[in-house]
Order: structure tokens, then sequence, then C-alpha cells
């Protein structure tokens, strides 16, 4: 089991938080707080790195969500960055593919 560790960062378009270890019923509340936390701007962009997640249950599903709403209240977007294959799946078989913005690649 690897603790959740989240790491903020800043980008010309926005926050960006670098997710790693397990997103799960026991660690997603953590994401939820960091998330809505976040002051954004009508414009801006929120990129959450998934790269280091290596497990994701329902309840870090419900978290990602909640920060993709969050997002949209302020009138920014979001987008999941670097999602790990065993994640694309999850998300693809619940149909959070066509929910979900994704884009390979760093924090740029």
């Amino acid at each position: 089991m690897s603790p959740l560790k989240i790491t903020p960062d800043e980008t010309p378009a926005g926050p960006a938080l670098h997710v790693i270890g397990e997103l799960d019923y026991a660690s997603s509340a953590a994401l939820s707080l960091r998330t809505e936390a976040l002051r954004l701007s009508p414009g801006q962009r929120l990129v959450v790195d998934l790269s280091g997640v290596e497990f994701c249950d329902s309840t870090g599903i419900t978290a990602l969500l909640a920060a993709r709403q969050h997002a949209q209240a302020a009138g920014a977007t979001m987008v999941l960055d670097a999602v790990p294959t065993h994640l694309i799946r999850i998300f693809t078989l619940t149909g959070l593919d066509q929910v979900f913005t994704f884009r390979p690649g760093d924090l740029a």
C-alpha cells in the first residue's frame, strides 16, 4: 500500500496537482480537500497528473469528478495528465472517458 502524496505546482495556464500512490476510500478525501481549496479563475486550467497513481477505486473517481465540477463552477477547465493504462481502462469501462479530458505528457 502506497500512501497518497499530492504535490502542487503552478503552470502558466493554472494550478497543477501531481498525485502519487493509492487513490482510494482512505485517501480520496485528501484530494477532494486539496482541490476544493484551489482558487480557480475563469479560463484557467487545472491539471491533475495521475502518472504516479497505482490504484484508484470509486471514491477516487468521485474525488476526480468533484475536482472537475469545482473547476467548471469557477469557469475553469480540468485535464487529467499522464493517466496510466490501468486507469484509462477504468475510465473507459465506466464511460468516464467521455467526461474527462485526457492529455499525455508532463505538467507543462
